[in-house]
């Protein structure tokens, strides 16, 4: 058996329920004990910049993958690197601090580094990467804007370095399956798409809820998703948007800090699409695809799983695997055997949501409608 048939299964589709153990993770999540398949290819050795909550989830992630590895360590508090060095057994020598982290031009050992920070220094933080000639992964959104996205593509194209962004669901095996069928005509002619994230923030002293920091509010957090899911699911660029802002708590939600948007799409097929993004709110994820044959609905549709979908045709049934262990090996994947996944994962790919949630924001400020091409 190949060493990547496993997840060539998964990801070409044809597969209905594999019956499989399951076992708790550090996060009380469910992870499948899957096949021991030996692997002797190339792997992506990764240094994660940014020791929070994700990138702790990211690096518990990478223990189960085979061709991504974590080697390195990029954060302000020296504590943290202490403790990372001893629970994932990072050398000395592939530890950094944001002052000196361009040194890793000097690291053979370092091939990308994955920016997981507050997403108003990802832009910065990569075009420092990239001069250091090491690929970069970067967490959405992003950039705080398109202007800063496309800064951040052309850096990496000039260093001639990959540039992916954290896309994970790109990879989930049954947002695969919907899109898929939707490739294949399953659903008929899309007409509606309904994409709802968000939650109830908590600290009102987060990064979050700091203008510099996040660049925004719930919109440049939870509700990417949405307008990333939008695109792929109904599987085509939008040519417009509205949107409207409701804000219960102006103390909590700052100017520049939208606490509800709720924004729309119009496709060039027909297709219109109602999206909210919110922090006020929990148990807002779910994604809703309609078309004249069918639909596919999906609740969680963005969580850390297990993601649970169904359309007009049964429930869709497939093994449950971490997203960040998905994505890290099919990132090795693009990076070091240049795979082509079924959803882009490239900084254009960023960009392009980019554009978008400026223009949401520019419909929020206007009141009007905002053309897209």
């Amino acid at each position: 058996m190949k060493n990547n048939s496993r997840r060539n299964f998964l990801q070409t589709m044809g597969v209905a329920t594999l019956a499989l153990p399951f076992v708790p993770t550090a996060y009380g999540k469910e992870k499948n004990v899957l096949p021991d398949v030996p692997y002797d290819g190339p792997v992506l050795r990764v240094a994660i910049m940014g020791l929070g909550s994700y990138g702790t989830r990211v690096a518990e992630a990478m223990r189960s993958c085979k061709k991504a590895k974590l080697v390195g360590v990029i954060s302000g508090t020296p504590s943290k690197i202490e403790d990372w060095q001893k629970k994932y057994d990072i050398p000395k020598k592939n530890c950094y601090n944001y002052d000196n982290f361009d040194k890793i031009k000097n690291n053979p050992d370092i091939d990308a580094v994955y920016i997981i920070t507050p997403n108003g220094l990802h832009h910065p933080q990569c075009l420092r990467v990239a001069k250091a000639g090491k690929h970069v992964i970067s967490e959405k959104p992003m950039g705080l804007n398109a202007k800063e996205g496309q800064e951040m593509v052309d850096a990496c194209k000039k260093a001639g370095v990959h540039l992916l962004v954290g896309y994970r669901m790109h990879f989930e095996p049954k947002t695969l399956e919907i899109i898929r069928m939707r490739k294949a005509g399953d659903f008929g002619k899309v007409l509606f798409f309904q994409g709802l994230s968000g939650f109830r923030i908590g600290d009102p002293t987060q990064w979050r809820l700091n203008k510099a920091l996040s660049g925004g509010g719930a919109m440049m957090d939870i509700g990417i998703y949405s307008v990333n899911g939008a695109r792929y699911m109904i599987g085509e660029e939008p040519l417009w948007v509205t949107a409207q802002e409701v804000k219960t708590d102006h103390e909590k939600f700052k100017a520049g800090i939208d606490e509800t948007i709720m924004f729309q799409f119009g496709f060039p097929g027909g297709a219109t699409a109602s999206c909210l993004s919110t922090y006020s709110m929990n148990n807002l994820d779910k994604f809703f695809l309609n078309g004249t044959n069918g639909f596919a609905e999906m609740q969680p549709s963005t969580g850390y799983g297990p993601i649970k979908a169904h359309t007009n045709k049964g429930e869709l049934d497939f093994p449950h695997e971490t997203h960040q262990t998905f994505q890290m090996e099919e990132m090795s994947e693009i990076i070091l055997n240049g795979k082509q996944p079924i959803v882009p994962v490239n900084g254009e790919e960023g960009v392009k949501d980019l554009k978008i949630i400026d223009a949401i924001y520019e419909a929020v400020k206007t009141g009007r409608k905002v053309d897209l091409v």
